[in-house]
């Protein structure tokens, strides 16, 4: 039924044909059940394991790269090669796409728990009426028209439509659905508000939600999927996973590399055509099969296998240090999506501010000896811990607050006008509250006070055990009064009364809206001498005066506190003996913010990230927040910045857009409203981040770009997100997006790094080919470069330290491509110079080298026919493993020094040293240290076709290599100029990863 909140409580019975004095028959319930299903939120069925394997699998450079170890290996068949050669290059391949789609699963299967974790609020346990009769049943055997009676500390077990309040109110907590900071009072009466959201179902009890006052009887109206909880579940799975902005550039990149790769592949078989029948190949088939080998090599050259890993790496190291910041992160690839977050929708209650309700000022009457003088107190602590001072009006801390007449009294009525109870919970290391918020708010504020007499009670209470602390001045005064009579909180009468007994003098407290406690009051207690004085009328201004200024400007939820002494032997209290009471004072508490966030707002704003509230709680609170956290302090007025849910949803279309575009207060939300705001900023190219910690968040959380849990949240919120926040403080963000900014351009570097090393491989057996000279290197021989050589190296560029001025940039766009047409192009000619430069090594020995043949490089270009006629040399020489060693040390000592150019995109390494980070030159060092092994011992040489080495041939090798660092820092001088900047504009369509205009989705 999901009009129960429009309609009149007969009517909802009526519909479910329940007798709210006998409730359902068995019948009735049997008939409900099939009518309107069980009590559950179903399971949904997960993604079977094989699917999910397969699915990492589904990338264009993953099947290339499979494609290229099935032909490698067939053609070591065809060839009859047999052994550990013909199986290790495939071998490897597969082993390194098995590691990735490892991770793949594993983040994919952490993503479903979510739905799993909403179950645990729904509720265990119901007391229900059925055939006449209560009875406590399993919550899951509820259905719609059974009579269900809830109390305090009660979890909702169903969307439940109120039918009759059986006690003066009932009050509760829905934070986890709706954000709101307070509890909610609930009420009979039908709703006749169109587009209603949640908060304003006032007679509607939620699944889920918890009880925290009063006790009434409720009819089901809702349950399983049709409940509240049900739609966010519902809401949940809807949502698909979007991939991150690194994720779209690189399967562009792959589209980009696979059609470049099969363009080159194809040109150097046809190329070769002509030589398939020479002699050397002994037929045109095996000369077709040796140059399609060529093809397939050139392949496994220009695919960085390693790039998957060195991503991955890259974004671990990344997550680790995050750790350390208090950002857990749940999702690798999210770590590099907050480097382009454009917008954080950030939740209120419990993420801007603490989710506890705290006095945080106070108003009494100082004296009336020269006029009407009030004094305001303000108290510091905005969580349930009772840590926190209390000062004046000049900013002075009181060092003994119970010695103040007024404050002692104010201390004494929150401790005993009050249902609360605060506790310390130590496997949690927090403060616990049980009941309303509000009255828990007191108990802190009289632990604060203090308690009289002991000057050393400050110092004292310090010395108690957290879990004495928590209570131990309200136990105090519990103690001193015995309470004897109670008048509970009525919605008419606006308060609440205790009678309290002490040494034969009894005492009425008070306490609840001010302007129903000060018509209620007659005289006033003064704070410099104790002495009660009549309540004058322009004492009674002044104090309405305070209470304005309380609840309007500070927009704080007041209560007004009075107490009255009671005859001798008064054993009862009535609603006639709530008059003639002495005011006490007046406290206004708030749900805080957090100390640290007005700056890292600041921060977002430097940054160019527009930070945005988001919230259940009604407008003017929300405001009020607004401007003590600073998302205000660049306005004059919130025209067109702040909206309630259905005041945008009234907004034409057009009007809409720019809404969203200038918007950065939306309140009144319920779930569906925050994932509708999501996708719509994302529909404007807007990178989302979403905050958190309530189950009512999830779906937008889920949806998010990146989504932001607070580590206090509930376990839906932490399942559905990214990012788990561990200290809740949104400070934490800054930081974190700082973090995901250098990781993002680290990992720019080292892709930079790995494909200018693979354009190097490329260029080296593409002139090979075009030369017609012997092959440079042999498909192990690449394999070993793009996996050991340029990995170490990759991933130690992930170390490279943070800019200094990376929170000042403004975000970078979706659509950027990681590399630029000018970038394309220094990385096209430093690419150009490896493979020139390993193709030089490798002539260099035929024609110059003294432990070479020195035979005429003509003759080099003609080795395929060296078999058909005489020569001076033997034909041996063209299958010596000395120069393919030459070119391959070449190519491993030029790429370590172009990751050294790799410390920084435009930098110079004079600027920027290779110490600046050592990771990159250990890696370095290790890397030649694995080369000088295969090279020097015997079984591994033999597996890689190398040899040693002499000195002579080492000095060629560094002659070679050294010039890619000066060919660099020429192309880096110019990037450091306007030279670049117009290259840049004029090569823009020689992207590496095209640019699009419109976001994927």
């Amino acid at each position: 039924m999901e009009d129960a909140f429009a309609r009149s409580v007969p009517e909802v019975l009526d519909f479910f044909g329940v007798n709210p004095t006998k409730g359902l028959t068995d019948i009735q319930v049997t008939s409900h059940a099939r009518i309107y299903g069980s009590n559950v939120l179903p399971q949904e069925e997960s993604t079977p394991f094989w699917k999910l394997v397969l699915k990492q699998f589904d990338d264009l450079l993953v099947k290339i790269l499979i494609a290229a170890a099935v032909v490698s290996f067939l053609l070591a068949l065809v060839n009859g090669e047999t052994g550990l050669t013909a199986f290790l290059e495939p071998s490897v391949i597969l082993m390194i796409l098995a590691a990735n789609a490892a991770v793949g699963v594993i983040t994919e299967t952490n993503a479903e728990k979510a739905l799993e974790e909403l179950r645990a609020y729904q509720a265990d346990v119901a007391t229900v009426m059925r055939n006449g009769c209560f009875s406590i049943l399993p919550a899951t055997e509820l259905v719609p028209g059974d009579i269900v009676e809830v109390s305090v500390g009660c979890k909702i077990p169903a969307d439940l439509r109120m039918i009759e309040v059986l006690s003066d109110h009932l009050r509760v907590d829905q934070a986890i659905l709706t954000g709101e900071s307070s509890s909610v009072e609930k009420e009979l009466e039908s709703m006749v508000t169109s587009n209603a959201v949640y908060q304003d179902k006032t007679n509607i009890l939620f699944s889920g939600t918890v009880v925290v006052a009063g006790r009434a009887r409720a009819v089901v109206v809702g349950v399983g999927s049709n409940t509240a909880m049900g739609s966010i579940r519902d809401s949940m799975l809807k949502t698909e996973d979007e991939a991150t902005p690194l994720k779209r550039k690189l399967d562009e990149f792959g589209t980009f590399l696979a059609k470049v790769i099969a363009g080159i592949c194809i040109l150097v078989w046809i190329v070769n055509i002509g030589h398939f029948r020479d002699p050397i190949h002994g037929g045109f088939f095996q000369g077709a099969v040796h140059y399609f080998k060529i093809a397939v090599a050139l392949a496994v050259a220009a695919i960085p296998e390693g790039l998957p890993a060195v991503v991955t790496t890259c974004l671990a190291l990344g997550t680790k240090r995050m750790a350390r910041l208090n950002a857990i992160v749940r999702s690798l690839p999210s770590v590099e999506t907050l480097g382009c977050t454009t917008v954080i929708c950030s939740d209120k209650t419990g993420t801007l501010t603490t989710n506890m309700m705290s006095v945080s000022k106070i108003c009494v009457l100082h004296s009336v000896n020269h006029g009407v003088a009030a004094s305001e107190y303000s108290v510091s602590g905005t969580t349930y811990a009772p840590e926190g001072s209390i000062y004046d009006h000049s900013g002075m801390q009181l060092d003994f607050p119970a010695q103040f007449p007024c404050l002692l009294h104010i201390a004494m009525c929150s401790a005993l006008c009050n249902e609360s109870v605060i506790q310390y919970n130590p496997d949690k290391r927090n403060y616990e509250k049980i009941g309303e918020s509000t009255e828990v708010a007191l108990r802190i504020l009289a632990e604060k006070v203090g308690l009289p007499g002991f000057d050393s009670m400050p110092s004292a209470l310090n010395m108690l055990t957290k879990h004495e602390r928590a209570s131990y001045c309200n136990h105090y005064w519990e103690n001193q009064f015995k309470k004897i009579s109670l008048l509970e909180f009525s919605r008419d009468r606006k308060m609440m009364s205790v009678l309290c007994s002490r040494k034969q003098i009894e005492i009425m407290f008070s306490k609840g809206a001010p302007e129903s406690v000060l018509s209620k009051c007659t005289s006033i207690l003064c704070n410099n001498d104790g002495s009660t004085v009549p309540l004058t009328p322009n004492i009674r201004a002044e104090l309405e005066s305070r209470f304005s200024s309380f609840a309007g400007k500070d927009t704080l939820r007041c209560l007004a506190l009075a107490l009255k002494r009671m005859p001798t032997g008064h054993q009862n209290i009535t609603l006639h003996d709530e008059k003639d009471l002495t005011f006490i004072g007046l406290v206004g508490m708030l749900d805080p913010p957090r100390e640290e966030v007005r700056n890292a707002i600041l921060s977002c704003m430097t940054a160019g990230i527009r930070v945005m509230v988001v919230t259940g709680d009604n407008k003017t609170t929300a405001e009020s927040l607004c401007r003590k956290i600073g998302a205000f302090d660049h306005l004059d007025d919130f025209v067109g910045r702040s909206f309630t849910a259905s005041e945008f949803e009234e907004l034409p279309a057009s009007q809409k857009t720019s809404a969203l575009q200038h918007m950065i207060l939306f309140t009144r939300v319920e779930p569906s409203h925050k994932k509708m705001l999501v996708e719509a900023l994302q529909h404007q190219n807007e990178v989302v981040a979403m905050t958190g910690d309530g189950v009512n968040d999830a779906p937008a959380l889920k949806k998010a770009d990146i989504g932001i849990a607070m580590g206090s949240g509930t376990a839906v919120a932490k399942s559905a997100s990214d990012m788990v926040l561990a200290d809740d403080n949104f400070a934490t963000i800054v930081a974190a997006v700082a973090e995901g900014r250098a990781i993002y351009n680290n990992t720019k570097q080292f892709i930079r790094y790995m494909i200018s090393s693979n354009i190097g491989e490329v260029v080296c057996i593409f002139v090979a080919a075009v030369l017609g000279i012997p092959d440079t290197l042999v498909p192990v021989q690449l394999l070993w470069v793009n996996l050991v050589t340029d990995g170490l190296p990759a991933t130690a560029i992930g170390f490279n330290k943070q800019d200094s001025d990376v929170m000042k940039a403004k975000p970078r766009k979706v659509n950027e491509a990681v590399v630029t047409g000018w970038l394309f192009f220094r990385y096209l000619v430093i690419g150009a110079y490896v493979g020139l430069a390993t193709v030089a090594g490798f002539i260099w020995w035929f024609i110059y080298s003294d432990t070479g043949p020195k035979i005429p490089y003509t003759e080099l270009m003609n080795f395929d026919s060296c078999l058909t006629r005489q020569t001076t040399y033997p034909c041996s020489i063209f299958s010596d493993r000395h120069p393919s060693t030459v070119a391959m040390t070449v190519l491993v000592v030029v790429e370590m020094f172009n990751a050294l150019n790799n410390l920084s995109e435009n930098q110079s390494l004079m600027v920027i040293p290779p110490w600046s980070n050592l990771w990159l030159v250990g890696s370095i060092g290790v890397t030649m240290l694995l080369h000088c092994l295969i090279l020097y011992v015997q079984p591994l040489s033999l597996l890689f076709s190398v040899v040693p080495l002499t000195w002579d041939e080492w000095t060629t090798v560094l002659y070679l290599s050294f010039p890619v660092i000066i060919i660099d820092e020429i192309l880096k001088f110019f990037s450091r100029n306007s030279i670049g900047m117009k290259l840049n504009l004029r090569l823009r369509s020689a992207d590496l990863l095209p640019k699009r205009e419109v976001r994927d989705k």
